[in-house]
């Protein structure tokens, strides 16, 4: 057993795990924060990414113990109160989602996403998406959200 402390969705968090427990399991299973999906448990489906210290992460791919002293940002942690993240906003008004089971991480990577790419091409978006996959939308929609996006968080 290790202890862990992190600050998730800018509350801080301090627990005792196991040392073999993902930070996916965690999070959903300690800290009942179960928009974090996990779809495949070997980083190929992109469901379970969110952002540690601002970083997009696959959480299936680290330990909770890893993450000790991180800040983690998860999809519960996007929106600002009422107010729809940009990136969350896009996928409703595009219809970038159909089952939704993708769209958390697929929100979670295109936030990261555009910190680097300020205004994309359809060519990066779609490099920037390969470690997300859907299987429900054929990306057309999620490629019109990405851009969506990128246009309103250019003009904050």
């Amino acid at each position: 057993m290790a202890t862990v402390e992190m600050t998730v969705n800018g509350v801080k968090h301090r627990a005792e795990v196991e040392d073999r427990v993902l930070l996916a399991n965690f999070l959903r299973d300690t800290l009942h924060l179960t928009g974090t999906h996990v779809g495949c448990d070997t980083s190929q489906c992109g469901a379970c990414t969110i952002h540690v210290d601002g970083r997009a992460v696959k959480s299936c791919t680290m330990l909770a113990v890893q993450a000790n002293g991180a800040t983690i940002v998860t999809i519960e942690g996007m929106a600002n109160g009422d107010q729809l993240h940009p990136v969350q906003e896009a996928f409703t008004q595009c219809h970038a989602l159909q089952c939704g089971f993708c769209t958390p991480g697929m929100i979670m990577a295109v936030s990261a996403f555009l910190k680097d790419h300020p205004q994309p091409t359809d060519e990066q978006i779609i490099h920037g998406l390969e470690g997300n996959m859907c299987r429900c939308t054929g990306y057309i929609n999620i490629v019109k959200a990405v851009k969506q996006a990128a246009s309103r968080l250019s003009h904050q």
